[in-house]
Parts: C-alpha cells; structure tokens; sequence
C-alpha cells in the first residue's frame, strides 16, 4: 500500500519496524489463523535486510534452516528451502556444497518473504512518536502519513546502533556506522587514499577484506582494543546457546548468573570473527607483503579518545592500552564496526529503545531505569493494551534473541500465543490449537532432550 494513503486507522496488533523479527512475527499470524488484524509500518522504502552490509563472498554464519519459519512450523511455504525451490535453483544451491548461504542470497530469501505482506506494511512510514492513550487503552503511533491506534504494539525496529562516545558528534559522511558501509564508501571512491575500520568483530574483518579488493592502493588502519582479531567459539557445545530451552535457563537465572554466562559466552558472537575470513585475511596481507605492498596497519591494544571529523577528513587520537602512548592519525574516513546495543546500563547498553522514551511511564522499568522484560517479551506496566519488544531483548533472554536468527521463528510463536490470550479475542481456538503451526512451535520447544544432548543448568 502507497504511503500516501492512509490505511484503516485502529488495529488488533501493530508492528513498528518490518525486518526479519516483525516479518516472522506476520508470517506466524498468518499461519496460526488468527483473527487478528495487524498492521507494520516500515521507514525503509523496501523491505531489504542489512543493504549496506551484502558484501561479494560473506555468509550468514548460520544455519539457513534457521530461517523466519523451519524450528516453528517444517512444512511453511515461507522457508528458505521453498524459496529456493520457487526460484527453480534448489538444485544449483545443493550443489554448492556450502555451509552457510550466502548473505546475498538470504536478503533475496528476506526480500521474497516479504513481498507477501506489502499490503500488510507501510513503506517509507517511520514512526515519528509513541504515545498512550490510557482512556481508550490503545497505542497511538505518529507517521508523515497519519496515526495509527492499535490494541497492542509490538517493536521490532531492531538494535540501536553503538557509536563508541569519541564519535558521538563526528557521525557523518565520512564517519560512519557498518550498516551504511558500502553506500558510504561508494560516496567517498574518488576522495579515499585512507580509511579506518574500528572494531574486531566479524563485520569488521569482512570490511577489512573488501576495502583491499574494493580499493588496490588504498591505506588501511586496523583499529581494535584487544591483542588480536580472535577466532569466534564455535564449538557445538557452546551453541547450545542457541537452543529454545537456554531461553528459559537464562531469563530465569539470577543477575549474577546472566552476567557470567555472558562473560563466558560473548566469543560465541561478539568481538570475535570466523576462522575463515581470518585465515582469508590473514594470507591476502602475506601476498600483499611479498608484493612489497604495507598498505595495511593493525593497531591492536588501541583506544581511540578522540575524534574529530572535517571536510577534509577525520583526526584520530589513539592511546595504546598497554603503555599509554598516544598518537594522532588522520585518514579520509572511519568505519565504525561496533556493533549494536542492548538494553542494560554501561558502554555498549541503552535502558530502552528511544522510540519509547514518551512512554516509559507506561512501561516496566528496574531500579536503574531499564525496561524489564517478561518472559513472553512484553514489557507494558498496568495498562490494558500490551506492549512487546521483538528482537531486542538479548539482556533478558540470551544470547539467540536479538539480532540472531536462531530462535527467530519460535519468538514469533511465542508472542502471537500471548497476543492471543492476552487481547482475549472471541475466536476458533480449538481449530487454532491444531494448526500446524502451533502444533509445531510446541513440539520444537517441549520435546524430549535426546540422550546426547546437553543438560542446560
């Protein structure tokens, strides 16, 4: 539906963001047989999944049968698999032989997904407040095109971005985040002669690889804080992580408990990369040395304390963490591989996603002012109409919330059972009880752990 016209103005469920965690959500409405009426309104012109970020060669570092359905319901129309088959290349893909699908290809899965909902959605609509209207027990929402009202709001708009706090006034054109990296480089192509890339995570050692096959003579500064560019845990052990049944281990856990297991587990997908692109990084630099090329500069054990950006330019002032030396660097611009934040207190952490800042009030908050998020994702405080927090809720339920894909499908399983019971609307449940896509999500989440697996706990 055009975003000039005005879509009936009050729902049953309205989604803010239309990403993958929204789109399951859709997508499991749809399958359940829910009488409810649901609406999704979108900023982006399109749907398209991390466009500045589909770099030549990357991979989606998971299991493509983890996708917006499989755990949830194996016989959807919307999986991966059926995409594939519906693009008559399933047997072309088979024979790649690779582990994980290009990350190309899955944004085309992502993008083919949501062309069944563009009557549900409203594009180029972002949502500009959030308000309550406690008399009518609805969400009221603000767009460019008109309000919108809804029964309950679920946000999906996905993590903020984490700016590291020298950058904070210095975002621009030239300093930028990893998910406008390719449209930003493109911008700059005839001013870079050097650029530098901060951070040690996956996206950053990806980024480091396409910056020296994107630009043959360009200088390049690595720029982390830690000793080396490490190898991401992937033991099978420790992707236990991203089993359903760690989700209720981990909400339950104590403070205490939450905050090891994250220290033990952060490798699992933060600050670490795959031993692949590693490896790929670490022989494209041996060629370049045999070369006689030393275009590219690590400097590990570095903070960064300042930043200033210009017209020119950006200046940098490093410290080294281990002797306290400083330098001044400038360079033509910065990518910024820092990640994303979660809710939490701290470096890295936001105590809720600004989009509600009107409405906090509203809201389930702790002493230090986060939002405290229930089991079934919703964070609402004495008021009627619920409020959900879909793929933001890493803090609270581990690590396969959030921006993993790896539990995607059951979370959206999980909030329409709640949307359901909770809006209380008359309808077939016994028939809906049945369906298979209810009936799949509980066998995913209630079966029996096999003699090998595990014990969580």
């Amino acid at each position: 539906m055009p975003a000039h016209i005005a879509p009936p103005q009050s729902y049953d469920v309205l989604g803010i963001g239309f990403g993958p965690s929204n789109l399951a959500l859709a997508i499991a409405l749809r399958e359940s047989g829910s009488n409810l009426s649901f609406y999704f309104t979108e900023a982006a012109p399109r749907g398209c999944w991390h466009p500045g970020m589909l770099l030549d060669g990357s991979d989606i570092q998971h299991n493509p049968l983890r996708d917006l359905v499989t755990p949830r319901n194996p016989q959807s129309y919307f999986s991966f698999v059926n995409y594939l088959k519906s693009q008559n290349k399933i047997f072309e893909y088979l024979n790649l032989g690779l582990s994980y699908p290009f990350r190309k290809e899955y944004a085309r899965y992502i993008s083919w997904a949501t062309g069944f909902f563009n009557e549900d959605v409203g594009f180029a609509r972002p949502v500009t407040s959030v308000r309550y209207d406690d008399r009518a027990h609805q969400w009221q929402v603000d767009t460019p095109s008109g309000p919108i009202s809804a029964r309950s709001l679920v946000v999906g708009t996905g993590r903020s971005r984490n700016i590291p706090e020298p950058f904070k006034g210095a975002v621009g054109p030239r300093v930028f985040h990893l998910c406008d990296y390719l449209h930003s480089v493109e911008n700059l192509r005839d001013e870079l002669q050097s650029i530098a890339v901060v951070g040690a995570s996956q996206s950053a050692v990806e980024i480091n690889l396409d910056l020296l096959n994107r630009f043959p003579s360009i200088r390049i500064h690595a720029i982390h804080r830690s000793f080396a560019m490490g190898q991401k845990d992937t033991s099978p052990f420790s992707d236990h992580i991203y089993f359903p049944e760690f989700t209720d281990f981990y909400y339950n856990a104590s403070k205490s408990t939450q905050e090891d297991l994250r220290r033990q587990l952060r490798r699992t997908n933060y600050g670490a990369a795959d031993l692949d692109v590693l490896r790929s990084l670490y022989v494209r630099l041996y060629e370049e040395r045999l070369d006689g090329r030393e275009r590219f500069l690590i400097h590990n054990n570095t903070a960064i304390i300042a930043a200033k950006a210009g017209q020119r330019g950006v200046d940098l002032t490093l410290t080294n963490r281990i002797n306290g030396a400083e330098v001044d660097l400038c360079v033509d611009a910065v990518v910024l591989a820092t990640g994303f934040k979660d809710i939490g207190v701290g470096e890295g952490y936001e105590p809720s996603p600004p989009l509600l800042a009107d409405v906090l009030g509203f809201l389930n908050r702790d002493d230090s002012g986060c939002l405290k998020v229930r089991r079934d994702y919703t964070v609402h405080r004495d008021v009627v109409a619920p409020c959900y927090l879909n793929g933001l809720c890493e803090s609270s339920h581990g690590f396969g919330d959030a921006g993993s894909f790896s539990l995607l499908a059951l979370r959206a399983a999980h909030i329409v059972e709640s949307l359901e019971a909770r809006l209380n609307l008359e309808s077939p449940r016994n028939q809906k009880a049945l369906h298979p896509a209810r009936r799949f999500a509980r066998q995913a989440e209630t079966a029996p752990a096999a003699d090998h697996q595990v014990a969580i706990g």
